[in-house]
Order: C-alpha cells, then structure tokens, then sequence
C-alpha cells in the first residue's frame, strides 16, 4: 500500500478545477523510444504514432519518440499521417491502410509513404503519382501468415511483376518492403520462424524481378525486445513506446521502459450510507456495513472498460479502492467502507505504479483485455496535460 504522502504526490499533478486528465510524460515516451533503439540493434526506428499516438496523442508523441532516436513514424491511416504534416512534421512518415477514394494525390503530394499490397491500391498511387508529375514513395506488403493486410504468396508475384516498370519509369519508388508478426508477443512462437523464412522468400522473389526492397521492417514492439530474428532493416514498435508491454506476462520495467500516462479525476460526490445499499445499475454491489460512497466522474464514455465493473482498482488517499458496481457512461462508484473521503479529492485510475498506484497491466488483466486497448480507448472528454519535452 502506498502512503498518503506518495498518493499525494500523484494527486497534486491534477490542476485545481481540472475533473479528470490522462497525464502524459513525454520524457518517458523519449527514454523508452531510446532504451528500444538500444535493444534492436542496428535496426532503425519506425516510431508507430497511429490511434492518437495510442490515446497519448499523435503530435506530442511523435516530437518524443524522434526525440529519442526515432528515424521516421508510421500511422495507420493516410489521415493521420496528412494531419501530422499539417503539425509541421518534417521525418519519414509512412501509413498502411488505405481504401479506394481515399487521399492518394494530398498524400502523394505531402511525401507521404504509402504501404500497398493489392492492385487496386497500386493503380491508384500511379495515378496520384500521374496527376501530380512526382513520383509516389510506396512500401511493398506482403502477408506471411498474420492473414491480414498485404499480398497472399499467391498474389505477391503478380504484384511486383506490376510494380518492377512503374519503379524502372521512375513512377513510383519502392521506399520499403514489410510484412508483421501474429505472435511477436512470444518469442518463441513457431509461427514467427516461419513467418520469417516465409518474409525472406518474399524478399528473394523481389530481387529476382529486378527490384531493390529498401528497408526491410517486419518486426513490431515483441520483436523489437525480444526477437532479435525478425528485425532486419528497421521495426516498428508502437505501445513499448508508451511503456506498455507487448506481453501479458511481462511487466514494462523488465525491458527498462517506463509508463507514459496517469489517469486521474477529482471525487465528485461523496455521502454516507447504511448496510444494504445497491450500488449502480443493476444492484450488483451492496455494502455490507454502514460507510462511504464515492463518485468518480469516468465511465466507458471515457473509455474505462465495462468489463472493469466491480474489479477495476483505483487509488485514493493513499488506499486501493476497487470500483463497486457497474461501470457507467460517465461515472463509476468506490465503496470507502469506513474510510472518509470529500468531494475534490483525487483518484488515481492507472499510471506507472511506482508510488502505488494500479497499472496499465493490472487493469488489462481485470478487463479481460490487453494494456494496448486500455491507453488507446481513453476518449476525447479527457484532456491530456503534458510533461517533460518541450
């Protein structure tokens, strides 16, 4: 248990008047993009910033990460990859995800990488390429087992034998060829030996047509730690970043990385009640003595998980509580017992744990999910209050 003066430590992080906030320590956001460069070697750094820099927000996080050694970012999307561009990001920029009609020419335009693996997709980057009389940057996929985005084996050769004319004209250039890991989690996983010789054979099938992969990324945040096979030319790590583990099993500190964000909100009602009281829809909670009641103005409107009710642990004044009942929209309840409380007082959801407080992991395994979804469902009613980098 943590003493009260190290709760309020935590508690004083959240201004006066503030509701609720997710804290974000941009300088642990850098040290661990630096201690996960270390770990990969000679790969470079693909810094993944997608879904808002995984709920810790896309800009601030992506100055960190570059902060710490990352070479280039990589989004999901070419929106997010286009607003980043419009922040002033001047790195490497790559996304993977498109559909037909999206923003090919603005992101041909802005120098934005796009990952392909289809012919639909390749057509429409030559004619973005076209229209704009500037060559298209493109990273090649290939899917070796994940089932996934990229070219089946079955459909990779017809792909380069498209892409070797377009590259040979000068229409396109072939920035990088990647694939991803299912299992990068375990490192010992059998399907990752296979999705790499199955990458490698894709790779040799690239250069006997003619053509140069580039950077050869494969590997993920697991991959990146703990696989040192899979790493090739650069990796993409994405929730170590924000000092969260890729595994269930293994906390963050074993890799040396540190927690980015702290999820805090002030008590906004808190009475007394007798023994017997229900608590929340659908009365799953009842008190079993007289005590007190707590409200915490977070819900799943906030993103804090459903799955959390009546498991979810928090810590106030120094004590872990456990959220009694039901999640709601905007609210969840502690039952104090016998332990006092006044409104404006300040719990602390999740954050690094090292003064007590919950943790990204302890709150994935409650929830039934994984650390990832917990940073990355925080919604937007919760201001993010930055620390650290300037």
């Amino acid at each position: 248990m943590s003493t009260v003066a190290d709760h309020q430590s935590i508690a004083e992080s959240l201004p006066t008047g503030q509701v609720a906030a997710a804290l974000v320590d941009l300088e642990a956001i850098r040290s661990n993009t630096a201690t996960v460069r270390r770990r990969a070697g000679d790969a470079e750094l693909i810094a993944v910033v997608k879904a808002d820099g995984y709920g810790h927000g896309a800009l601030p996080a992506a100055r960190a990460a570059l902060a710490g050694g990352a070479g280039r970012l990589g989004v999901a999307f070419l929106a997010e990859a286009l607003a980043l561009r419009a922040a002033g990001v001047e790195a490497p920029v790559m996304a993977w995800i498109t559909v037909p009609g999206d923003a090919f020419v603005e992101a041909v335009g802005a120098d934005v990488e796009i990952a392909l693996g289809s012919p639909w997709a390749l057509d429409a980057v030559e004619a973005a390429a076209r229209e704009l009389g500037r060559p298209a940057q493109i990273h090649l996929e290939v899917d070796t087992g994940l089932g996934r985005g990229g070219a089946t084996a079955a459909d990779w050769p017809d792909l380069l034998r498209r892409v070797a004319p377009l590259v040979a004209e000068g229409a396109v250039q072939l920035v990088g060829t990647m694939s991803h890991l299912a299992c990068s989690d375990v490192p010992d996983h059998p399907s990752i030996a296979a999705q790499v010789e199955a990458y490698r054979d894709a790779l040799a099938q690239l250069e006997r047509v003619g053509l140069r992969p580039g950077l050869r990324h494969l590997g993920n945040s697991g991959a990146a730690l703990a696989v040192p096979q899979a790493r090739f030319d650069a990796v993409r790590p994405g929730v170590a970043l924000y000092g969260v583990s890729p595994s269930d099993d293994v906390p963050p500190g074993h890799w040396g990385l540190r927690p980015a964000m702290t999820l805090l909100a002030r008590l906004a009602h808190v009475k007394h009640v007798e023994a017997g009281q229900g608590v929340s829809y659908g009365l799953t909670h009842h008190t079993t003595a007289p005590g007190w009641l707590a409200l915490v103005p977070l819900g799943y409107g906030d993103g804090i998980p459903r799955h959390a009710s009546d498991l979810g642990p928090v810590l106030l004044g120094g004590r872990r509580q456990r959220i009694a009942g039901r999640v709601c929209m905007d609210q969840v309840v502690l039952d104090l017992g016998e332990t006092p409380a006044r409104p404006g007082d300040v719990a602390v959801l999740f954050g690094a744990g090292d003064l007590g407080e919950p943790t990204v992991q302890e709150w994935a395994r409650v929830a039934g999910t994984i650390g990832y979804e917990i940073v990355t469902r925080i919604g937007a009613r919760v201001p993010r209050l930055y620390r650290g980098l300037t």
